[in-house]
């Protein structure tokens, strides 16, 4: 299903190339409807920082665009809707960010947007409550920015509240990418057997992880199988980028689980570099559709 590699070294530096791919004006015309689940909006100053971050240690950024023109351009190249996500990096900011975030969704319904908190922060139950109160559909963590450990109190608080109001919950804890600028190393934190207690723990809680669980993939395939409540997304997978890209058109795989994302505009390549390639898998029409569209309907529980 993958390419090898020396597993737990730092894959993120420097000197990862940005690819001169083309990019078409639409998204494939067998392609009936998209929605691009992992799309990262944040204010001005933050991306600021974060661009600042990709360019010392990981890649070039292709598209530097505002969170709005973000979302325009996702839309005018024929994207239908969009899992608009952010992190709080440092405790404090999230209620901010949350702040931000909802007002983008209430100008476009069309947009999806998940809150965020920095797990252990004061008040955490209070500022995602906050946030759902203001519009935002669900939660969305990262481990390798935010160092949390899974099964910490203060992540019980986070999966407790998600199930409580039935919002879901998407959290980057799959061990790759890994990179030494991290300020705590994944391989540490994250694993799919952690995942796993998590889903036994709460039934309730939906949960996506991202990146189709890199590098478990294995693991992932069999948690899938198992839960329910579990989903993964594509996002930067299906690019051909890194050396545990999926290789295969999800062979084995529970497509009813599967999500399309793609980390846009925090990307080194083609917009629609990972579109074109799930177009041209050998999927039936309403397996690809559900991937495409269908699949995030039924995690952000979504009515057409």
């Amino acid at each position: 299903m993958t390419r090898e590699y020396q597993r737990g070294t730092s894959l993120l530096f420097k000197s990862m190339p940005g690819l001169d791919d083309s990019e078409e004006d639409r998204v494939p015309a067998s392609v009936t409807r998209v929605m691009d689940g992992h799309v990262h909006v944040f204010p001005d100053q933050i991306l600021r920082a974060i661009r600042k971050w990709f360019d010392a240690h990981a890649w070039p950024i292709r598209y530097l665009l505002t969170a709005q023109e973000t979302l325009d351009f996702l839309f005018s190249h024929g994207i239908d809707r969009i899992g608009a996500l952010q992190y709080a990096h440092k405790p404090g900011i999230a209620r901010e960010l949350n702040s931000f975030l909802a007002r983008l969704c209430a100008d476009n319904e069309r947009v999806i947007g998940m809150a965020t908190v920095f797990p252990g922060e004061r008040d955490a139950r209070g500022i995602l409550e906050e946030g759902f109160r203001l519009g935002l559909a669900g939660v969305k963590l990262h481990s390798h920015v935010q160092c949390f450990h899974m099964d910490g109190e203060a992540m019980h608080e986070i999966y407790d509240v998600c199930a409580k109001h039935e919002k879901p919950l998407i959290m980057h804890v799959g061990r790759e990418p890994k990179s030494d600028a991290y300020a705590c190393d994944p391989y540490e934190l994250c694993s799919a057997d952690r995942v796993e207690n998590v889903l036994e723990r709460y039934p309730g809680l939906r949960l996506c992880v991202p990146h189709l669980g890199a590098d478990e993939f294995s693991a992932y395939r069999s948690l899938l199988e198992r839960f329910d409540h579990l989903w993964v997304d594509t996002t930067m997978m299906l690019a051909d980028y890194f050396p545990f890209s999926i290789d295969s058109d999800f062979r084995g795989m529970r497509t009813d689980r599967i999500m399309y994302g793609t980390d846009f505009p925090n990307i080194p390549y083609a917009w629609d570099r990972e579109l074109k390639r799930l177009a041209a898998f050998e999927l039936s029409e309403d397996v690809r559709d559900r991937i495409l569209f269908g699949n995030a309907m039924e995690f952000f529980r979504i009515r057409l």
